[in-house]
């Protein structure tokens, strides 16, 4: 496959539907035909492929001016640019005739977006198993995406698969306003984020199930996280309660609509436990609900499923945060880094 980072332009020349699903992590959509000529022109080539071409090509040469006069023209003569389609076929040679007769360096994917695909998949069962991962296990609301978050800032190679995923990994856990990527374009994300590590360094990593939200993680990046070094991370109640707080204000503010997203559990947690939820949310009491919710359901069901990932998790080393705010994570993270990294780099 292509070295993409080499390149000043990638330009996917599919309809802004086919992008949206997935595309090459930097590519810029400017496609050859929209959603509706795409789909006129599909329909018109069941009948009469002859007028279908031409009324594909007139669209694409008013597009391709447009895209030309909005963008390309921002890119010297000596830009490297990259084009695809969904096979590479016509959308992305009309795109190369053209650029290549401004005089522009052009190259095609060979097979398109479909041989991108391909190739990603074949990645995802190789490139993560290159890496050695620190876990950082423990109980909804403490805390580790912000420690996670802190790492990161402090230089660590942090790999966070919920902000990849949109999705914080629970029932309640999609991010209000925001749409959880295509499986495909999750890969995407993913791989261009392991291509970006340093295998010589570890990798930090949250503890995750196999699906987040809508998507799932490979099974060659699980069986690799569930052998690598794991610690066990946990926070006082009243931290934990105030992070949910704050980090799901959406339902602080409508204790209806977490009720709504939790009673697919009713049959698991029983009728008497599920009507306390409901009582204390109809009285807006959010804090003593997410508590009961922490201590009923979510740390119970947890527990269970890190014994079943991480056996070993008992023996891990642990770490009580005293305080979840950003300020407060920033010298835990720095510790961190000197207790875990400096041994291996000294090596």
């Amino acid at each position: 496959m292509y070295d993409f980072k080499s390149y000043d332009l990638i330009i996917d020349a599919r309809s802004p539907r086919e992008f949206d699903e997935d595309h090459i992590p930097g590519a810029v959509n400017l496609p050859v035909v929209d959603n509706a000529e795409f789909a006129e022109v599909g329909t018109l080539h069941r009948s009469n492929p002859l007028a279908a071409y031409q009324l594909g090509a007139r669209y694409s040469l008013q597009n391709i001016s447009r895209h030309i006069e909005t963008h390309v023209s921002k890119y010297g003569g000596k830009s490297r640019i990259l084009v695809y389609c969904f096979r590479g076929g016509k959308r992305s040679k009309v795109w190369q005739d053209v650029l290549e007769t401004i005089g522009y360096r052009v190259e095609r994917v060979k097979g398109g977006w479909k041989a991108y695909r391909r190739w990603v998949n074949e990645q995802l069962t190789v490139v993560p198993a290159r890496f050695n991962y620190i876990i950082l296990s423990g109980p909804t609301g403490c805390g580790k995406t912000r420690l996670l978050t802190a790492l990161q800032e402090n230089g660590a190679q942090v790999l966070d698969l919920e902000g990849l995923a949109t999705h914080r990994g629970s029932i309640i856990g999609a991010v209000p306003g925001k749409p959880q990527p295509t499986q495909k374009l999750f890969d995407s994300m993913l791989l261009e984020r392991l291509e970006s590590f340093d295998a010589a360094r570890p990798v930090w990593v949250e503890s995750e199930s196999k699906k987040i939200g809508q998507v799932q993680l490979p099974d060659a990046l699980l069986q690799t996280m569930r052998s690598g070094m794991t610690i066990a991370v946990d926070a006082p109640m009243a931290q934990r309660v105030q992070l949910l707080r704050e980090d799901y204000a959406h339902f602080e503010e409508d204790p209806e609509s977490l009720i709504e997203r939790l009673r697919f559990l009713r049959p698991l947690v029983g009728g008497d436990e599920f009507e306390q939820w409901e009582s204390l949310a109809s009285q807006k009491k959010v804090p003593e609900l997410f508590e009961r919710l922490m201590r009923h359901h979510y740390d119970p069901t947890y527990r269970r499923s890190i014994l079943r990932n991480y056996p070993d998790i008992d023996a891990s080393p642990k770490i009580m945060l005293e305080g979840l705010s950003m300020t407060a994570l920033q010298p835990v993270a720095q510790e961190l880094i000197a207790r875990m990294e400096q041994p291996a780099a000294q090596t």
